[in-house]
């Protein structure tokens, strides 16, 4: 792997044990609720878990469907490298919470819906509706494969642990207890995995943090080496990150998961009333904000650790996300059983998406393709038949991460397909619900107008970037930055000599180039 011995041997029997037991527990979750109760005999047990969920479950089930594994690496590495401005996102969950509460939700709940798709119907035309769902199923079928196949990948390269058995672990474990327990059996599993995503963060943030010396010696070391960002609130959208792109951008991104997402909303739908589904939406917001600090605390604590030294820059890992996993076995290494307490807490992650991606996705396909379009069946025939296309998405889950293996370097636009659909479908249903002279001709050319334009802006940028110069491309996990340089703001740096220090003190930080240029006068550029 290219790494040193050490770090490739980390892993204990008791790490691999706590490993299995969360496997274990959540498969447990699945069959406790596929045997008891009503035994998911029935559409809306299973789907819409009988619409008798309480808030705490909701909440926390919001918060872990989109907490991915992806989220967990990304955020420490964002803030080790480019300081604490990234934890500006933060002010995005007020109104990004408050609007879905009570514009989105009551909406959603008062029309009896099971999927939001039929909203688009109802509103618009059975047209706009199948293209929506359509557009929803492709954007999570590819994110899901993604989520699965990239932390595995990363855990991989760092202790060696074992690629594909993760992988089909973790995809045949989810696979059946979403596709025997139900929506019920997913949000319990949610809640139980974000139990362990807490503990596994709070274990590396403690220990790390003690090695160190203590929080103030940590904050002093941010302080001295410039990571403790200030409020900016420079008004260039080619700024990396400012308030306006964090605190006021992030408000879209809130809305477009918490507010129109299939998987988020199938959890306000299964509330036992409005009132719960709405006060579950709100008790988002304190975890929200305690998943975001803990992440920048982890960040912190690495910087003070390795200060201007990047395991990176040493060439220990080849990646940003390997580089959180990376500090874990290095700060964990003497404490048999945190290390595997950290990586259950990775898989959580990973776990808590996918299932609610299965779930909500046999929802769609089942509510808006299939139930439309057949003749009347029984309510024994369509349970089962939502059971199978849970299963079949499982299975399409594990061809998705193959497929992603083969990827590369190409795993970064993958994961951008995930915000280039969403911020469209938010468009249509903001179209369908505050302006009540638009009609179906007009929802589906912005649709579409839409997704051609956020795909030749995404696309394009991430093309641009793999040949903006010529500079090798690392072929090796990318888990999505939390942000990118923009390719504007390379070229306005790449044809000025003087900025030679500048840029290799950004390149060296960026997981997708090494240190290969230098400068031809002739013709003024980097080579």
């Amino acid at each position: 792997h290219g790494l040193p011995n050490l770090f490739l041997m980390h892993f204990s029997t008791v790490d691999y044990v706590i490993f299995v037991l969360l496997l274990v527990a959540s498969a447990g979750i699945g069959l406790y609720y596929a045997f008891s109760g009503g035994r998911q005999r029935t559409t809306q047990e299973f789907l819409l878990a009988d619409r008798s969920m309480s808030c705490l479950p909701v909440s926390l089930s919001l918060l872990a469907t989109f907490q991915s594994a992806v989220a967990i690496l990304g955020a420490p590495s964002e803030i080790y490298t480019h300081g604490t401005q990234y934890w500006f996102l933060g002010c995005s969950y007020f109104l990004g919470l408050l609007i879905p509460a009570h514009i989105f939700i009551p909406v959603f709940y008062r029309l009896h819906l099971s999927s939001t798709y039929q909203y688009l119907e109802l509103r618009f035309s059975k047209s706009v509706r199948i293209c929506g769902t359509v557009t929803f199923i492709f954007q999570m079928v590819i994110y899901m494969g993604v989520v699965l196949y990239a932390p595995a990948l990363a855990l991989n390269a760092v202790t060696g642990f074992d690629l594909w058995g993760a992988v089909l672990a973790m995809g045949l474990v989810c696979t059946l207890y979403t596709a025997l327990g139900g929506l019920k059996a997913v949000i319990w599993t949610d809640v139980f995995q974000t139990i362990v995503m807490f503990a596994g963060q709070l274990a590396v943030i403690i220990v790390g943090t003690h090695q160190a010396g203590g929080i103030a010696e940590v904050w002093k070391k941010a302080q001295n080496g410039s990571r403790i960002s200030g409020l900016d609130l420079n008004p260039d959208p080619l700024e990396r990150h400012t308030f306006w792109t964090l605190g006021v951008g992030g408000v879209f991104l809130m809305l477009a998961l918490y507010g129109v997402n299939q998987a988020q909303v199938q959890r306000y739908l299964s509330s036992r009333t409005e009132k719960v589904a709405i006060m579950s939406c709100y008790a988002v917001f304190p975890c929200q904000q305690i998943v975001l600090t803990m992440g920048c605390l982890m960040g912190l604590v690495m910087y003070a650790r390795y200060g201007e030294e990047s395991p990176l820059d040493k060439g220990y890992v080849k990646s940003n996300d390997q580089m959180v996993l990376y500090f874990v076995m290095d700060v964990l290494q003497d404490l048999p059983g945190l290390p595997g307490l950290f990586v259950a807490c990775l898989f959580s992650g990973a776990l808590s998406t996918i299932s609610s991606a299965f779930n909500s996705l046999a929802t769609v396909t089942m509510e808006d393709l299939i139930k439309p379009h057949v003749a009347p069946m029984t309510e024994a025939r369509a349970t089962l038949l939502s059971k199978m296309l849970a299963l079949g998405y499982g299975l399409v889950c594990l061809a998705m991460a193959y497929i992603a293996s083969l990827m590369g370097s190409v795993l970064q636009a993958a994961l951008s397909i995930f915000g280039m659909v969403g911020g469209p479908l938010l468009g249509l249903f903001c179209l369908g619900m505050f302006f009540p002279w638009a009609n179906s001709t007009g929802a589906l050319v912005g649709l579409v107008s839409g997704l051609v334009m956020a795909f030749w802006i995404g696309i394009g940028s991430f093309l641009s970037r793999m040949s903006a110069s010529a500079l090798p491309v690392m072929n090796t996990t990318i888990t999505p930055d939390v942000g990118n340089m923009t390719t504007a703001l390379m070229t306005t740096l790449i044809t000025s000599k003087p900025r030679c220090k500048f840029l290799r003190k950004q390149f060296s930080r960026n997981s997708c180039f090494k240190m290969l240029y230098y400068f031809r006068p002739s013709k003024n550029q980097f080579v």
